[in-house]
């Protein structure tokens, strides 16, 4: 796929342009996005990607229009996990609501920036040096299996850990730990401070960065045409701020998200891996010979398997916590009873021999110290 200097440059000013107009339209007026506004331009950038895709599909043909939908599937499910962090990130800053919108932009940006140059060094990479897929694959299977065991089904986000980076970042930069808007600079006692505003944004595109690692290595086992690594990642990061805020709550019912996404990384290693031996020119493999028992996956395939995959997970999840939301309200009602002097049993309901959750322990501590209160 040959693509002209002048249809690189016309994306990356639409890919700015857009940045700028979500700024201004936006970000730039602090506010709390309503579930209506988030899910509207949800819809509207989902949109954009897939025209996108049916005209890259319509110009260079079924092969690549397939490369790019499975591709920006893959990072837009990425991306959805990659939310849990910015949540812990914006819940450990103390970021208030209507300013986490200009967070999460700057962010964006960073991470377009970043993630261009990562492609750029990726591609020049394999194209030198074909061996590169053995690493690669290894790195996205070793990623899967620790994705494969983190849960996203905690009652509140994990504790964030300062970075090397933002604590060198506190030594050498005056700073305040009190929010002034969305000012990223303000003057204290005539000495220019930062805020924290600008601390969790670096927080935010810093760790991003960490994000590309396994991002960029899953999507170039998918497609070796730079352009189409370019602008699933574009698409996928532009519609993440308004994702972030129409998911709210539900980011914590997808329990099993980091269990698909470890398959998914799985998969999409293995291939690379397939692909390097289909293409070996290490001599310590084969003689430096191609492996021609090593079959090539179809794009087809791996965009079903990503599907397949994306969709039982989603599933799996909903079903999972609707589960113990069942659970947890019959553990309450059990307690009402008892409570009340009625025997559960009796009343029909049967007695739960789980463990109670959290907020019901720390409730039924309380009712027995008031017990104890009482009785003395």
């Amino acid at each position: 796929m040959d693509v002209p200097l002048w249809v690189w440059l016309a994306t990356v000013i639409g890919v700015l342009a857009l940045v700028v107009f979500d700024f201004f339209a936006h970000v730039r007026t602090p506010h709390e996005p309503t579930f209506r506004e988030s899910a509207i331009w949800s819809t509207v950038y989902i949109a954009l990607a897939i025209v996108f895709g049916l005209g890259l599909m319509a110009v260079a043909g079924t092969t690549s229009g397939g490369e790019y939908f499975a591709g920006y599937v893959t990072e837009k499910s990425l991306s959805v996990d990659n939310l849990f962090v910015f949540l812990i990130i914006m819940t450990r800053f103390a970021v208030p609501r209507p300013y986490q919108q200009k967070v999460l932009l700057v962010g964006v940006a960073i991470a377009i920036v970043l993630r261009g140059l990562f492609i750029w060094a990726g591609a020049a990479a394999i194209e030198q040096f074909s061996w590169v897929f053995y690493l690669f694959g290894a790195f996205l299977v070793y990623t899967a299996v620790k994705l494969a065991r983190e849960k996203h089904d905690e009652d509140a986000p994990a504790e964030f850990k300062d970075t090397r980076l933002l604590r060198l970042v506190r030594r050498v930069v005056p700073s305040t730990t009190e929010y002034h808007s969305d000012r990223l600079w303000v003057r204290k006692a005539g000495r220019r401070v930062a805020t924290p505003m600008l601390i969790v944004m670096i927080a935010i595109g810093s760790t991003d960065l960490l994000f590309a690692l396994d991002s960029i290595p899953a999507i170039f086992g998918l497609t070796k045409e730079p352009y189409i690594v370019f602008t699933t990642n574009a698409f996928a990061l532009l519609g993440l701020r308004q994702l972030y805020f129409l998911l709210g709550g539900l980011l914590q019912r997808l329990v099993y998200l980091s269990q698909g996404l470890a398959v998914i990384l799985g998969f999409i290693g293995v291939k690379l891996v397939l692909e390097a031996l289909h293409t070996n020119e290490l001599p310590f493999i084969n003689g430096g010979e191609h492996v021609e028992w090593a079959p090539e996956i179809p794009i087809w395939l791996s965009l079903m398997v990503i599907l397949g995959t994306l969709t039982v997970a989603t599933i799996a999840s909903l079903l999972a916590t609707r589960r113990r939301e069942q659970h947890v309200e019959s553990v309450a009602e059990q307690g009402d009873l008892s409570r009340q002097g009625v025997d559960p049993e009796s009343a029909g309901t049967p007695v739960a021999e789980a463990p109670l959750s959290h907020s019901a322990r720390v409730s039924r501590l309380g009712d027995a110290t008031d017990e104890r209160d009482a009785r003395d």
